[in-house]
């Protein structure tokens, strides 16, 4: 058997302007994607997850409206593959919230994929490997941020293009806390997108304000500045609601958590229009309509798991 995990992951900062090559801030957290592999002696593919049960043979790999990255990276590496397997897939947290499932899945299947197939790939093949299938799936959209963030760990700072992926020093304490609803990121990115076409300057202007944004939140993290990193949230959030992703629930919520006691800032972590808030310190406040989601940091990323526990 071979298993894999990997970290979900939460954007700190870069959401939106990083797929126009702006820097992105993003960290991997303590709840993981569980990948085991056991391999069979015929060519069937089973796959047991909570988003649902399937089964083929290795030469058709049928559609799954419900595993769709899993079928689409099975369908790349099956040059790859000698036999069938069984898969199984566990996570420790729901796929409705915006810890870079899709991302986590595929960063752990991926390994688990390499060590089958035995062809040794390094972190960077892997990610490209993965991107692939992320951007195969969702029509050439994906930034490959939360992708980053799942396979190396930590906190990363990271651009598209020219690609740069750098780990930074700082680990800062974030709570996140779900509004109740997310809408699609690729239905957020259409609608901004429609509003860039109107208005192109202002909306370049906005992107070049995130990225001084992000420019200098690498440096907040990398020196613990913690006071600076918070008002760099403020100001980033700013920038969402002028971009139109931020809603009344979303506001209420960003404003209920900079008034809680230890709280340095707030902002949406990833597209928008639902999903969740990111506070920088741990914020306490009981109202039912809001759900923390309880998170730490992780410095471990997918392949350093792998290497150590990778078969049994």
């Amino acid at each position: 058997m071979i298993r894999a995990s990997a970290p979900g992951s939460i954007m700190l900062m870069g959401e939106h302007a990083v797929l126009r090559g702006a820097l992105a801030i993003a960290c991997a957290v303590d709840r993981y994607i569980h990948v085991e592999l056991r391999p069979r002696d015929d060519d069937r593919v089973c796959v047991d997850s909570a988003l649902g049960v399937y089964e083929s043979t290795l030469g058709e790999l049928a559609e799954s409206s419900e595993l769709k990255f899993v079928i689409a990276a099975l369908r790349q590496w099956r040059s790859h593959l000698a036999s069938g397997f069984e898969l199984k897939i566990t996570s420790e947290f729901s796929h409705r919230v915006g810890l870079g499932s899709s991302a986590a899945v595929i960063a752990a299947l991926t390994v688990v994929l390499d060590r089958f197939a035995g062809t040794g790939f390094s972190t960077e093949q892997l990610f490209d490997s993965a991107l692939k299938v992320i951007h195969q799936v969702q029509n050439g959209r994906g930034s490959g941020t939360d992708l980053a963030a799942s396979l190396y760990g930590g906190v990363i700072a990271y651009r598209v293009e020219p690609r740069e992926l750098i780990p930074l020093k700082g680990l800062p304490t974030l709570s996140l806390w779900y509004v109740g609803y997310k809408m699609k990121t690729p239905d957020v990115l259409e609608l901004v997108e429609t509003k860039r076409q109107r208005y192109p300057e202002l909306y370049d202007g906005l992107d070049r304000l995130m990225e001084q944004c992000s420019l200098n939140a690498r440096a907040a993290v990398d020196n613990s500045d913690w006071n600076a990193l918070g008002e760099l949230m403020n100001v980033y959030q700013g920038l969402m609601d002028a971009l139109g992703v931020c809603d009344g629930n979303l506001a209420e919520l960003v404003y209920r958590l900079r008034s809680a006691e230890g709280v340095l800032g707030a902002k949406i972590s990833g597209s928008g229009l639902g999903d969740c808030v990111v506070a920088l310190g741990s914020a306490k406040f009981g109202d039912l309509r809001f759900e923390e989601i309880p998170i730490g940091l992780s410095a471990r990323g997918t392949e350093s798991e792998q290497l150590a526990e990778s078969r049994s």
